[in-house]
């Protein structure tokens, strides 16, 4: 019995349809492997090539070669100079180490003549002048103000009037202009009244802390009153060692006491003037008394030319 062929399926007409076991086949095998066998290949490869450090062109190996060849040759060079000039270094370092034990040893020589003048000027005062003088170091050393001196005096407290400005001259303030309408304290006002208390009796004079010697000067640098170049801010403690219930009478009386009062009515410039029955007057900075002759009748009594009327030694 003759059979009719069976119609063609699709698959079989243009082969685009793969039989069924196939597509499973093809779908198990995207499935597990997901990356192509081509792609995993080129990504191994590429892998390899990337774990490698050293360029793989010509021009690059010539480029790495020279760069190690410069450094090399530059590590050379300064091991070479650094171990010549060892000795130079050397030889500097002695040198120098020389001049400091030299140096050094000329200090203590020196030192050691210091102390022995020292010891003879010390001699030389006991043998001149025996403790208990009146004329001892210490008291000498009080009067010309390299020596700190305490004893009764008084206390002279000046500030400048209340909401004073700015405005004086150094040479002569109370005639500059812009200075008669202010109640500050100018340095020729306290020349005035430190020159009063010694003419009226004071023993020893300090301002602010300074003490006033035969070297003092009072100045001023702009509004500022200056006293041995340094800058005093009111008010100003005027410090006086001296018989204080004779000195206070005598001050007020003289010329210098005269001229506060006007200062104070004028110009509204406060003082107190007490009189203390202890103080203490510093020493003079920067001062040394090193040679002082006696005093005789006869001799004139120089006359001041710092501004303080301080006594001379």
């Amino acid at each position: 019995m003759f059979r009719m062929p069976a119609p063609p399926t699709p698959s079989d007409r243009d082969g685009r349809f793969a039989r069924p076991d196939a597509s499973m086949s093809l779908l198990t095998t995207v499935m597990e492997h997901s990356l192509d066998d081509g792609y995993a290949e080129a990504a191994r490869a590429k892998g390899r090539e990337g774990t490698s450090r050293l360029p793989g062109s010509l021009r690059g190996r010539l480029t790495l070669a020279l760069g190690l060849a410069l450094a090399t040759t530059v590590v050379t060079v300064g091991a070479v100079t650094s171990h010549e000039a060892e000795p130079t270094l050397a030889k500097e370092r002695d040198a120098l180490v020389q001049r400091v034990n030299d140096s050094t040893t000329a200090a203590d020589r020196m030192q050691k003549q210091i102390q022995d003048l020292r010891h003879q000027v010390d001699r030389a005062q006991q043998q001149v002048l025996p403790n208990g003088s009146e004329s001892s170091v210490a008291e000498l050393a009080g009067r010309v103000g390299t020596g700190e001196v305490s004893g009764p005096g008084v206390k002279l407290v000046i500030d400048d009037a209340s909401g004073t400005g700015t405005g004086g001259s150094a040479s002569d303030p109370r005639l500059a202009d812009g200075f008669h309408d202010t109640g500050r304290l100018r340095d020729r006002d306290l020349q005035l009244v430190v020159n009063g208390l010694w003419q009226a009796g004071a023993e020893a004079v300090s301002v602010n802390g300074q003490r006033l010697t035969a070297l003092s000067a009072i100045r001023a640098a702009g509004d500022a009153i200056l006293v041995d170049n340094r800058p005093l801010v009111p008010p100003y403690t005027v410090l006086v060692i001296g018989d204080g219930p004779r000195l206070v009478p005598a001050f007020q009386d003289a010329e210098a006491g005269r001229y506060l009062k006007i200062i104070q009515d004028s110009y509204g410039i406060r003082s107190t003037l007490t009189v203390q029955k202890k103080l203490t007057v510093p020493a003079a900075l920067g001062i040394t008394l090193r040679y002082a002759q006696p005093q005789t009748s006869e001799a004139p009594t120089a006359a001041p030319t710092t501004g303080t009327g301080a006594p001379t030694p």
